[in-house]
């Protein structure tokens, strides 16, 4: 068939339609950590080594310049420093203490909604769609970006969903309790950010043709979902299900959720509610793609190669890529690994993996 331009690839290589060849080196899962980017261009001798360039990855999405989230976003205020760590209040409103050399995950101190009266405020003075400022993209340069690049068109990104954005905004522990407490509450917050979402997107439609509407939840850990999936379906659902209903009105093709850890608890739920793509699909969660793809034949996944294996022997790394090729071959997957690669992982191995599956499908593409 006639070579498809990125996105449409993309897009129709996760919905099983015909492709010229699956996407190569697209999604979270070909990442770095700034600290892993550090170590290759250490390990490469080039001080100026872009991963993507060198292997020649392909493009995929393109997210459009809007504010789904926090807008105005608050001011970053530093409280307090040492040789090591940043105490600091992010534009989110979170106060976190962070490594210097952002070698882990930050700590989590503070959130911007303590009672009802703190998220009546946010809701109405940062969270509304006419807030001047929130739809700053120059349309007309964006449209002339995607005939050049041929990318598909994203809305909806990190930090922001259903279960996700709520957690920010109360922290993990109270959102959690707040189910079973201040269910109102969840529910308020649940309905009026998807409100907000549909009204912004809507928006980006009428300029522009959607393709991949993204959910980021994290909304798992090692032993499954941190809520039950009766309160998925009761809190949740209803949500997608307007989202999936924007999706329909708007002709995107794409509904996708990103959660870490073991989501097998999530998967039918959300399948059954609009969500037709989903990642990374952890391996150290107990997370195994082949089962995802015996189980669920009409869901596109992304990612679920085993990262660790960048850090190992190059038997570790071949055993992977063989994982790529299996999944390949059974259509709607995107290759990748299942998160962004941590600073153990090797430049060796890194582009074995991906010199790999470059060949793999090139080699399934007859070229």
């Amino acid at each position: 068939m006639a070579e498809l331009t990125c996105g449409e690839r993309v897009v129709r290589c996760l919905t099983g339609q015909d492709i010229d060849r699956v996407p190569y080196g697209v999604g979270l899962g070909w990442q770095p950590w700034e600290a892993t980017l550090d170590r290759w261009r250490s390990e490469s001798g080039d001080p100026c080594l872009d991963p993507a360039a060198v292997l020649g990855f392909d493009q995929g999405f393109v997210v459009p310049d809007v504010h789904p989230g926090i807008y105005p976003p608050f001011s970053f205020q530093v409280l307090e420093e040492s040789a090591d760590f940043v105490v600091y209040r992010d534009e989110r409103g979170i106060t976190r203490r962070d490594r210097r050399d952002r070698g882990s995950i930050p700590e989590w101190l503070g959130f911007p909604v303590q009672d009802e009266s703190d998220w009546e405020r946010i809701k109405v003075e940062r969270l509304q769609p006419d807030t001047p400022g929130r739809l700053p993209e120059d349309w007309d340069a964006f449209r002339a970006r995607l005939a050049q690049t041929g990318e598909a068109v994203q809305v909806g990104r990190f930090p922001w969903g259903v279960f996700g954005t709520p957690r920010d905004l109360l922290g993990a522990e109270e959102l959690l309790v707040s189910f079973c407490t201040r269910p109102y509450l969840v529910r308020d917050m649940m309905e009026h950010l998807t409100w907000l979402w549909i009204s912004i997107y809507e928006r980006v439609a009428d300029e522009v043709q959607i393709d991949h509407l993204h959910i980021w939840e994290d909304m798992s850990a090692k032993q499954g979902s941190l809520i039950s999936p009766h309160m998925v379906r009761e809190f949740m659902m209803p949500c997608y299900d307007r989202l999936a209903g924007f999706c329909d009105a708007a002709g995107v093709r794409l509904m996708s959720v990103d959660t870490d850890g073991q989501c097998a608890e999530l998967v039918p739920i959300m399948a059954a509610h609009g969500v037709n793509y989903m990642f990374p699909f952890e391996v150290q969660a107990g997370n195994d793609i082949l089962a995802y793809r015996r189980d669920y034949p009409e869901l596109g996944i992304m990612g679920g190669l085993d990262k660790r294996a960048l850090s190992g022997a190059p038997s570790d790394v071949d055993r992977q890529v063989r994982l790529a090729a299996e999944m390949i071959s059974q259509g709607r997957y995107l290759p990748g690994f299942d998160h962004l690669i941590p600073p153990d992982a090797t430049w060796e191995n890194f582009g074995r993996a991906a010199h790999g599956i470059r060949d793999i499908i090139w080699s399934a593409a007859g070229q």
